[in-house]
């Protein structure tokens, strides 16, 4: 059986890098002197890292594809004050008991454990109806066992193997909070939009191989996905009321906020202002958490953040006493 020598954490320049690593992306492309070269995007589950092959790019490109495992002989070099691998041999990995899920990266926290913190919180809903849903939706093997295993996103926040649902649970716990500090909102109503409000990405993206979005997340999104999963659900409930009906689908419609941010509807209800927010909040937590964790260098302060447009400040270590 194939095991790893060394994680894309621990790899510097000048090392000479034989290991195992799953493809994320691949390209042929042109240098300024005309020849072919392969760009790639490797990674295990400690991080990314780039490669490049410089001779017989053609040849090498016909080997795998994108989702593939294989095996590389390399040399680690740096460019721009990044490490990334010069690529001299490329073979695919046939192993059945490599699987690429292995090589993603996970949540910290364990999937079983997060679940059934959720269906906790599903169980103090006193509404009926919207008890019924989630239930309804849940006992679905198939989108329970989906939603436990899908990323949040490719690569802003909670970009990993449960991070969709540790997301969730997250915007659950503290829309659970925000409820009792508003009573004037719903909170079965805001609690089951939390926890509906992206469950169309177990189908926007694709988590059994490489990350990346599905035919359906690109044509269609998972706003939509979420809204027909819950309308076709409702649909099975016997006199599911109408206006709730239609006030949990606008808190699906309106939770990324804007036009510019792929709502198709902004937030015009208590509930659905507050899940937005709430949403906003987490992600960007999560977003500055991840930046920080995985910035190298020992600066106060992070590379910048092309989608959040900003350098984070990582403040000072703390001196000895």
């Amino acid at each position: 059986m194939n095991t790893k020598d060394i994680y894309v954490k621990d790899i510097r320049a000048g090392d000479r890098v034989s290991d195992i690593f799953l493809v994320m992306e691949k390209n042929l492309a042109i240098s300024q002197k005309g020849n072919p070269y392969l760009n790639l995007k490797l990674r295990d589950m400690t991080g990314e890292v780039d490669g490049r092959v410089w001779d017989r790019a053609t040849e090498m490109n016909n080997i795998f594809q994108t989702g593939d495992i294989i095996r590389i002989q390399s040399y680690a070099v740096s460019f721009r004050d990044v490490v990334q691998l010069s690529i001299s041999k490329i073979t695919v990995v046939d192993d059945p008991a490599i699987s690429p899920a292995d090589y993603l990266p996970s949540s910290a926290s364990d999937s079983s454990e997060m679940f059934e913190s959720l269906m906790s919180i599903i169980s103090t809903i006193g509404n009926p109806h919207l008890k019924a849903l989630l239930e309804m939706i849940f006992s679905d093997e198939e989108i329970a066992d989906s939603f436990q295993k899908a990323p949040a996103a490719k690569g802003f926040h909670h970009a990993y193997i449960g991070g969709l649902l540790e997301h969730t649970l997250s915007v659950t716990q503290l829309l659970d909070l925000v409820a009792n500090h508003y009573q004037q909102a719903n909170r079965d109503l805001i609690i089951t939009g939390g926890i509906l409000h992206d469950i169309g990405k177990i189908h926007e993206l694709s988590f059994k191989g490489s990350m990346n979005y599905t035919d359906e997340g690109r044509l269609i999104g998972h706003i939509v996905i979420a809204v027909e999963l819950v309308d076709a659900k409702i649909a099975e409930i016997e006199d599911f009321p109408k206006q709730l009906a239609l006030e949990l689908r606008h808190i699906l419609l309106s939770h990324h906020g804007t036009l510019e941010y792929g709502s198709p509807k902004r937030p015009k209800t208590i509930e659905a202002l507050i899940v937005n927010f709430i949403d906003d909040l987490d992600a960007k937590m999560n977003a500055f958490g991840e930046f920080i964790s995985n910035s190298k260098d020992e600066s106060k302060w992070t590379p910048y953040h092309r989608l959040l447009e900003r350098f984070i400040y990582r403040g000072q270590e703390p001196e000895d006493s």
